[in-house]
């Protein structure tokens, strides 16, 4: 079973029927309803073979805690967040492994406002959970469970409010779209088609197996949409992970645009409208943000890596922009959270008002290199190594947040962070030219190598 920390940094994760059982998803459903003490909760599920079984053991737990359960069936996480807060629901629960491989699932709880819980309020679920806090109601009062309707047009029309419609539709835009093999061809074709987009589609079947291509939207996986967006003349093409949260782009000319760029066109036409904003993203992310939002006027504030410190920090300073460098946007005016059509539509707003090919709008982003590597470090010498390394550097104000992160005077830049998972050190480099960012990250690995072993004869 699962260690005595139950939510990881994406809520609860494990093999679907292994980690994941009916008794272990039951009993979370019981913990979740006894926290938002037998009210109403949403709950819905991506395309997983899992879900169903997972689904239902939950809302069982629910049930017994006297929850009101409202059935959402297959939508994608920005959907049932939508949802969650349309309706007014005291909570929400997603059942989705959102990239993992098709035999994992997963269970998030969202709070009244869409946003999963905090750390702090994952706690008190945890509590429940394992102290033996649940509140089982009488048989009187169990709960009931109803099928909640109309969610996928309301959800569609909030994000048009945000976007002109008109303007959009006499553009006749041609976009090919790769949903996974799952949720996010749902709200995906309802959204394009009432904007006038042709669509050219690829997975576009929902199987839990994901025979298309694995729900992660890296470069190496979304060969066959970029094939598509070249041979079909679509104007772009855009990729979903599983469950439909984040959005990987694909130019006209059919090369893969990794997350940040995409984020950075988004944040140079929000600051248009909205100047001298706060801009949120994580310390992964590309100096290519702080580049674009500094130029147009608008402030970066930086965050510990995660879509659920990005969220409740916009909601804590008043952002109204968020992203990251995997895809993930956060646009505010509609909800703080990461939302794969959302993104869509912002994009065919951006192209419109441009009269532009995504294209040119990406090849005039300051370019920057980008390498990744990695150190064996056992877990118990992480903090000993994280400390050395900020003391090492304390003199080039580096930023601490989550790990540490330097840049240098030619605006390269090195992020050295322990992993959250496994017995290695992580290592991001980036620089304006592919000479400098290897010299960055080998000089730096060799640092953290170098400590290390230090660390281990002590």
């Amino acid at each position: 079973m699962l260690s005595r920390r139950l939510f990881g940094t994406n809520g609860i994760r494990g093999v679907a029927n292994v980690e994941l059982t009916p008794d272990f998803c039951a009993k979370v459903g019981l913990a979740v309803g006894t926290y938002f003490e037998g009210g109403s909760v949403l709950i819905g599920r991506d395309a997983r073979l899992s879900g169903p079984m997972i689904a239902s053991a939950v809302i069982s737990g629910l049930l017994a805690a006297g929850c009101k359960v409202y059935d959402m069936g297959l939508a994608p996480t920005p959907m049932i967040q939508f949802a969650v807060r349309h309706f007014g629901m005291d909570g929400g629960i997603v059942i989705t492994a959102s990239h993992n491989p098709p035999e994992y699932n997963g269970i998030k709880v969202l709070r009244p406002d869409g946003i999963e819980l905090s750390r702090e309020q994952e706690k008190e679920v945890e509590e429940i959970f394992f102290e033996q806090k649940l509140r089982p109601a009488s048989w009187s009062s169990l709960g009931a469970v109803r099928a909640l309707k109309g969610a996928l047009k309301a959800y569609v029309r909030a994000i048009e409010e945000h976007v002109d419609v008109e303007a959009i539709r006499k553009a006749h835009f041609k976009v090919a779209l790769d949903p996974a093999n799952s949720v996010g061809v749902l709200p995906a074709l309802e959204l394009l088609n009432d904007l006038g987009c042709k669509v050219a589609l690829v997975n576009g079947e929902i199987d839990g197996r994901f025979p298309g291509r694995h729900p992660e939207p890296k470069p190496e996986n979304l060969g066959a949409l970029s094939q598509l967006t070249r041979s079909s003349g679509a104007d772009f093409g855009v990729a979903y992970d599983g469950d439909a949260d984040r959005s990987i782009f694909v130019d006209e000319l059919g090369r893969i645009q990794w997350g940040d760029k995409s984020f950075a066109i988004v944040a140079k036409w929000f600051l248009a409208r909205w100047p001298g904003e706060e801009v949120v993203t994580p310390v992964s992310s590309s100096s290519l943000i702080r580049d674009v939002v500094e130029a147009h006027g608008g402030k970066v504030v930086w965050t510990a890596v995660g879509s659920v410190v990005v969220s409740h920090k916009m909601l804590e300073i008043g952002s109204r922009l968020g992203g990251e460098e995997n895809g993930g946007i956060f646009f505010g005016p509609h909800q703080p959270v990461r939302d794969g059509p959302m993104s869509t539509a912002l994009m065919l707003q951006i192209l419109t008002e441009e009269r532009r090919p995504l294209s040119a709008l990406m090849d005039e982003l300051p370019k920057y290199y980008l390498m990744k590597s990695s150190v064996k470090c056992p877990h118990e010498l992480k903090p000993v190594v994280l400390e050395r390394l900020r003391e090492e550097f304390k003199h080039m104000n580096p930023l601490t947040i989550d790990g540490i992160r330097i840049w240098f005077d030619d605006g390269s830049s090195i992020l050295m962070r322990p992993s959250g998972t496994e017995p290695i050190f992580r290592l991001y480099a980036e620089a304006r030219s592919e000479e400098r960012v290897k010299e960055v990250i080998e000089e730096h690995m060799r640092i953290v190598e170098g400590i290390i072993r230090e660390a281990s004869v002590r």
